[in-house]
């Protein structure tokens, strides 16, 4: 009997040993081995045609659902992978090993599912699909798939940024510097929320409370800090939020704040996520039962402008409300005052007129514009030329040249495009007029 059970329990230690290393079911990582196998292939050719098959016969054709919805989320193609492969061998070489340590992940991560589901009961399950992209995410989810950018979310201070361009090597120096690697479970944690949310609203506000609810809520699950640099920069800058306020309803700017490396005054990339993540903060510490909270947060429906409104202003945290902020807004945007050659909404206009002359109640950028067709579509757009358009010296006015015809009606909205030079939008304005007959 003593045998017997000597036996079992040197059984278990073996299947104990044996299953740590593993993936769980619920994370799949074979698309990093299979890069690794396309990546040295690669490298051993410099004909362009051979390099393209192994890119896409160990690669691309093998790839896990996982790898298919990164590439069709971040629209990533072959010739960019290749682009990154050949272009930075350094930065390729300096993170291989840390992109094939997912096995070393897998139960803190199953730890990490488990923690979430305590503090949010109606967690669906998700995949998690440590994948490897083209240099442009650590971590985006599709449906109810965790996808996870090996080559960025894996990096740490010893990765090799010196063959990036430098607009881009700096962000990516500080990125790196924060060890991401160290906080893999928190970045995974953070995606599996974003798998339980409702559909995202395309305006900046919704983006930052999307990306804020995820933040928040994975740091309360794990009990940690959030590592993003931009939460600790905003918290100890309030001009930040003073900025957010004017610009939130710019339209365009999402890349100044979100998801980018673009320049920005604060030379600190993502500072979206620190106002979402305030928002959230507060109505989290503002709420007695925490639990509802969380589930109130991860519900948040993005196409109810009414609930989202209420969801913001409760905080507290922008200086005044939602609607007294975009009125401010309002008054700043400049307008299209009229039409030179004409009344707008006239019905006799010369059909042989040949320009037509937009003007501003104030100077604009001079180089930002924006035409559309109307609600009558294409048909009533006039023909004109793209090469004949030009601004006034002071640019406060904006010419198109067209070709009209005989008892026609046309239309030409003037988009939102236009800036001033602090970048404040045009209020769209459509143009509306008829030809006479000839």
């Amino acid at each position: 009997m003593k045998k017997i059970s000597t036996l079992l329990i040197l059984i278990l230690i073996f299947t104990s040993c044996q299953t740590k290393g593993q993936t769980s079911k619920n994370i799949v990582a074979k698309d990093i081995t299979n890069f690794w196998k396309a990546y040295d292939k690669i490298n051993s050719t410099n004909d362009t045609i051979q390099q393209y098959e192994y890119l896409d016969k160990l690669f691309l054709e093998k790839g896990t659902l996982g790898l298919k919805a990164i590439i069709e989320n971040r629209g990533y193609t072959a010739k960019e992978y290749l682009d990154a492969i050949n272009n930075y061998p350094k930065f390729w070489a300096s993170i291989r090993k840390n992109t094939l340590r997912t096995n070393e992940f897998s139960s803190d991560l199953e730890t990490g599912r488990e923690k979430l589901k305590k503090i949010y009961p109606d967690l669906k399950p998700a995949k998690i699909y440590f994948t490897i992209g083209a240099l442009r995410t650590g971590g985006t989810t599709m449906d109810s798939l965790v996808l996870i950018g090996s080559e960025i979310a894996m990096t740490d201070k010893n990765t090799i940024t010196s063959e990036f361009p430098t607009e881009i090597g700096t962000n990516r120096r500080k990125y790196f510097d924060s060890n991401p690697i160290d906080n893999l479970v928190l970045l995974n944690i953070h995606e599996y929320v974003h798998t339980q949310q409702k559909p995202i609203v395309h305006n900046l506000l919704s983006y930052c409370i999307y990306e804020g609810v995820a933040e928040l809520v994975s740091v309360k699950a794990m009990n940690t800090k959030s590592s993003t640099p931009a939460i600790e920069y905003g918290r100890k800058n309030d001009k930040v939020r003073q900025k957010f306020e004017q610009e939130m309803f710019y339209g365009n700017n999402v890349n100044q704040w979100l998801w980018s490396d673009a320049e920005n005054e604060f030379d600190v990339r993502d500072l979206g996520y620190y106002i979402g993540y305030q928002i959230c903060e507060l109505y989290y510490d503002q709420a007695k039962d925490k639990k509802s909270a969380i589930k109130k947060m991860i519900e948040l429906d993005y196409s109810n402008e009414t609930e989202i409104e209420r969801f913001v202003n409760g905080t507290g945290f922008f200086s005044t409300s939602l609607e007294e902020l975009y009125q401010n807004f309002e008054k700043k945007r400049p307008i299209v005052l009229g039409v030179k050659q004409f009344e707008n909404n006239c019905k006799t206009v010369s059909p042989s007129i040949e320009q037509i002359t937009i003007e501003f109640s104030k100077p604009l950028n001079g180089y930002n514009t924006g035409v559309d067709f109307g609600n009558l579509g294409q048909d009533a757009f006039p023909k004109n030329d793209i090469e004949g358009r030009f601004w006034s010296e002071d640019n406060t006015s904006w010419t198109i040249p067209v070709e009209l015809e005989p008892n026609k009606t046309y239309q030409l909205l003037i988009s939102n495009n236009f800036r001033t030079e602090e970048n404040i939008p045009l209020k769209p304005y459509l143009i509306e007029f008829r030809t006479r007959n000839e």
